[in-house]
Parts: C-alpha cells; structure tokens; sequence
C-alpha cells in the first residue's frame, strides 16, 4: 500500500456513492479519509471495498462518537473498536474532534463546544493520553464550529488547543471552515486564532462549506450565523484564510470534506484540485513554534 504520511497532498472524504468510481479512476489524490465509526465491525462488501481502496491510497481515519470532552466515562468498547480498525488499516492520521457529544450515556447528534477551563484542559488531556496509550500512536484533534460560547471560559481557545497539544503530545487537525464559521459567529479575529496555533502541532486541514441563516434575536433584531453543514464548496472567504494558514504554518495534508447534498465526484476532485494548486504554490518553511509554546500561564505547563 502506498504510504505518504509525510505527504503534503490534498485528499477527499471517501463516500460510498463515489467508491466504485475512484477505484475505476483511480484519481492522482493523495490520500482519502473515511469516518472511523463507518467501519466497526469490520465485514462485508463494504469493508472489502475499503481494502482494496486502501491498496491503492493512504487512508485518514476520522472519528466523530468518542465525545473526549465529556465528563461521561470514555466508551471502552468504542475505543476498543478503534484500535482494532486501527491496527487493521494502519491509517495515516487518525482524528477525533475536540468537543463532547453526550452526557449520562446519552449521545447528541452534534458536536459539542467546550468551556475553555483549567479544569477542563486537565480533563481533557488526561482523556487524550488516555486514547493515544490504547492506540499506540499520537491522536489528532480538531477545532469544532460553536454557536454558542461558555462565559466562563478563561482560556482563548488557541491557546486552549496548544495546551493540550504540548501537555498530552496529540497534534492538531485545523479545520480553517471550522475558523471562519467561528470568527463570524463570535466576533474574533480569524488571522489572530492562526497566529495563536503552535504550527508544530498542527499535522492535517479539514475544508468545507457552510451556509448562512438568519436568526431571530431577543431584542427583535435579527443576525447572521454561519452554520457549519459540509453542504457546499469551499468559501471564497475560507479559501483565502486557508492561504493565510499555508503561510504561517505552513503546507500539511488537506482535506475537502462534504458530507451533506452529496456532489459529483468531479465537483470534489476539482475542489482538492484548488487545494492541491495552493499547496503547491505555498513556500516549504520549518514549523514555527506557536506564540503559546512561550507563554508563561500556569495551565500551560
């Protein structure tokens, strides 16, 4: 099987109206990623198809049911799945989402933000070592869109998300959608977030489509808020932050995500086609250490 886990290549989310497709094809992508919870059990027509795709692209696995920031105890039989399509797949990256998804064993169809705490930073590093002890191999986390903030977060969450990185060792899945969405929906700078990512950390970018909705405010007003649906192409405006990341972190494996109103196969290889030209495009420097690795802040030790 070839694999490029230096590679700097942009790939797409493997779906299964388009599996047939790519193996006839066989695409110049650089690799695909799947959803990890698509693939436990490990069986079937459909795992067989995983295989032979596997034989002939590095494999991503991306990972959307282990709630890591809940305060429910990790899911062992949910772990334990994924260490075995792990160690059946040996997969390139393997990511997960910096967010919870239940609570009392009960599962939310949604990807939760969390209070930027030192005590959920201790939580959640803790959970992380946890996970990477059982897979044997370092855990990627990624930002999540939020709609809505905890206002006792004490902690920026660039600067929450170089903690953990630097205390549990796991690196950074960037998803500069993800950014924009938020930065929209709160207010904040999103140049500023990049510059506030330890670029050493970060090891693959997620890209995808949002859609805009107006919504109806207490005082009778209303406001824009971006809603993060993996439903459309890549926004201008991502495209251009998504350069801005290149340049201060420089160029990592992307990713086109799309998961909802599902295009053409052409659609998605034209769109890695645009990451892969900005890529190519983007100077190759060393990792710069984020501004974070420096700070003095107790919880970041």
């Amino acid at each position: 099987m070839p694999r490029h886990a230096t590679a700097t290549g942009a790939g797409i989310g493997l779906r299964s109206p388009h599996a047939a497709q790519l193996l006839e094809r066989r695409p110049p992508l650089a690799f695909l990623e799947t959803h990890s919870e698509n693939h436990f059990g490990r069986g079937g027509r459909g795992w067989e198809q995983l295989l032979r795709i596997r034989a002939c692209w590095p494999l991503s696995l991306h990972g959307v049911g282990l709630s890591i920031g809940s305060a429910d105890p990790l899911d062992r039989a949910h772990l334990d799945e994924l260490a075995a399509l792990v160690e059946a797949l040996d997969p390139i990256l393997v990511s997960e989402h910096l967010c919870w998804s239940s609570v009392g064993g009960i599962h939310a169809n949604d990807l939760l933000p969390l209070p930027y705490t030192e005590e959920a930073l201790d939580h959640v590093v803790a959970r992380v070592q946890q996970v990477q002890d059982r897979l044997g191999r370092r855990l990627l986390l990624e930002n999540v869109s939020s709609y809505v903030e905890f206002a006792h977060s004490t902690i920026p969450e660039p600067e929450f998300l170089s903690a953990v990185a630097r205390r549990s060792g796991c690196g950074l899945l960037l998803d500069v959608n993800n950014v924009h969405v938020s930065a929209r929906n709160h207010g904040f700078d999103p140049l500023g977030y990049l510059q506030g990512v330890p670029a050493d950390a970060v090891a693959e970018y997620h890209l995808a489509g949002h859609v805009a909705r107006r919504i109806e405010l207490d005082d009778g007003s209303s406001a824009e808020l971006l809603i993060d649906t993996h439903s459309r192409p890549v926004d201008e405006a991502v495209w251009a932050l998504y350069a801005c990341a290149l340049a201060l972190i420089g160029p990592r494996p992307t990713l086109i995500e799309w998961d909802a109103d599902l295009p053409p196969l052409d659609t998605l290889l034209a769109e890695a086609a645009h990451a892969q030209a900005l890529l190519d495009d983007s100077p190759r420097r060393p990792a710069r250490p984020g501004r974070t690795q420096e700070a003095p802040h107790a919880w970041a030790a």
